[in-house]
């Protein structure tokens, strides 16, 4: 089965690849060589995190964002004008973020923040904004940090860990779920999350057991004993999770593993999983085989610009998108930095094909959730 080092040779190829993949989608007259009519072009801007933790979820949804925008432009652009979508690639680090919202802020043709990814850059690009420092409609961002506070100019569209986490376990209430296992992939994972999933097992009256990993995931799955819980909620991505899984083999009281919507079941399958643990994995989009108007547009628009099989990652990157060109093309007058804020801050409701926006007191929007479940047997089911 796949190994630790095999994982990272594979994230290793994927940052190889991210470079290509950011150019790609930067605008016509960022690229050398080529042209375009600035006076007609409208920018989005979309920053997305390609450090090695991230680049798994960025790829993908990424990959969605940009099928969106050639769709869109395909079909006229915005108002009869052409979306110039601008990739702005970091490394996860704060000088990284600076520099990309420094590109972001000076370019004056650029109206809006698109789709931010991952989460802890989603999460540092509104602690920014919350500061003043970003005068900017932050839009769909890739936000699973439930403890923020959202100012008004960040407009969340996808359910944050919080609503992930309680309509995963509720599917688990019959067992009478009283205690909880949570695995952190890293140590990085553990400072960034723990505190918040603390305080959501808190909430929902929950004995949690943390567990850190810091290496050999496997030895860690191994290891288990009889009064580690049986639900184990898994904080971390999908090279981790396969590695923790494999260490499960051995182990013969029945686990039942929760991943986030960070972890693609898909590749789980492919990279080699241990066939003795169900996982569970939530997504706060619809599934990518449902008949919904949004995801029959996504699919249709993947297979014909992409050779890219669909995932729960690029749904969201297209949704993003498509929410995104929603607003801007609703918008009266003309189409400023300013005048797009302005028509962000509306928050207004928008069915787009099925998926439903709509924000409460706390100005975060959904808790639409579905999830998916590779079973012991290998199959996937959602």
């Amino acid at each position: 089965m796949p190994s630790v080092k095999t994982n990272l040779r594979r994230r290793h190829l994927l940052q190889q690849v991210s470079s290509l993949t950011a150019a790609a989608a930067a605008p016509a007259w960022a690229q050398p060589g080529k042209s375009a009519d600035a006076s007609r072009a409208i920018v989005i801007a979309q920053v997305v995190d390609f450090s090695q933790a991230q680049q798994d979820v960025s790829k993908d949804f990424l990959i969605g964002s940009r099928a969106a925008w050639q769709d869109v432009n395909a079909r006229g652009g915005i108002r009869g004008r052409q979306v110039q979508h601008l990739a702005v690639e970091t490394d996860g680090t704060a000088p990284s973020l600076v520099r990309a919202l420094d590109t972001v802020r000076d370019n004056p043709l650029c109206v809006a923040l698109s789709g931010s990814v991952g989460d802890q850059i989603a999460s540092q690009i509104v602690a920014i904004s919350r500061q003043g420092n970003l005068n900017i409609a932050h839009a769909a961002p890739w936000l699973q940090n439930s403890s923020l506070d959202i100012d008004d100019r960040t407009f969340p569209i996808f359910a944050a860990r919080q609503e992930q986490i309680a309509y995963a376990l509720k599917t688990l209430s019959v067992m009478g779920l009283k205690e909880l296992g949570t695995i952190y992939g890293t140590p990085q994972d553990y400072t960034a999350y723990h505190a918040e999933v603390e305080r959501i097992a808190t909430g929902m009256q929950l004995t949690m057991q943390s567990f850190r990993g810091a290496g050999d995931l496997r030895l860690m799955g191994q290891k288990l004993t009889s009064s580690t819980p049986a639900v184990l909620l898994f904080i971390g991505g999908t090279p981790e999770l396969a590695d923790f899984t494999q260490g499960l083999e051995k182990q013969a009281r029945q686990r039942y593993l929760v991943a986030l919507a960070d972890v693609n079941l898909q590749t789980m399958m492919q990279m080699g999983t241990s066939r003795n643990a169900p996982v569970i994995a939530t997504q706060p989009v619809p599934l990518v085989n449902s008949s919904l108007p949004v995801v029959r547009s996504y699919r249709e628009t993947l297979a014909r610009l992409f050779d890219e099989p669909p995932t729960p990652l690029s749904l969201a990157g297209y949704i993003a998108a498509r929410y995104t060109y929603e607003v801007l093309n609703d918008l009266d007058g003309p189409l400023t930095r300013q005048s797009a804020l302005t028509a962000f801050q509306r928050r207004a409701s928008l069915d787009l094909g099925g998926f439903r926006i709509s924000f409460n007191a706390q100005r975060r929007s959904s808790n639409f959730v579905t999830q998916s479940m590779m079973s012991a047997n290998g199959r996937l089911i959602g």
